[in-house]
């Protein structure tokens, strides 16, 4: 049967191991969810919707989308105090950083509209 890789880290030399955990914390702090690098800056959905002027239901439905528009991003990012760029990478070229591709016109970000003749979520209540 195979080692574990506890059983692996625990054989290397101390400052070996340490290495490769700072190595692996490193690689896990460059990829994160939004909703991961909001916790990460200590912020709460309500303090990101006060600063992007939505709801905090907003900010949960930008958390949890796949597809951004660049826009959302940088205002969501620019909320936590940070500055979003785009980078591109090629092969035997190194990274390019694409610019003005998200710049805003000034305008806050607003929350997701409704699709129009889905089924609605309230109630009526008949009298």
């Amino acid at each position: 049967m195979g080692k574990s890789l506890k059983e692996m880290m625990e054989k290397l030399p101390a400052d070996r191991r340490e290495a490769v955990e700072a190595r692996a914390a490193s690689l896990i702090a460059e990829e994160m969810s939004l909703r991961d690098l909001r916790k990460a800056m200590k912020q709460t959905q309500s303090s990101i919707a006060r600063k992007l002027d939505i709801g905090q239901e907003g900010v949960s439905r930008i958390e949890q989308r796949a597809d951004l528009l660049l826009s959302t991003a940088r205002s969501y990012v620019e909320a936590l105090g940070g500055e979003l760029e785009l980078v591109a990478r090629f092969p035997g070229r190194g990274s390019v950083v694409i610019s003005h591709v998200s710049e805003l016109s000034g305008k806050p970000v607003s929350e997701p509209k409704k699709q129009k003749g889905g089924p609605s979520r309230s109630k009526r209540v008949s009298a």
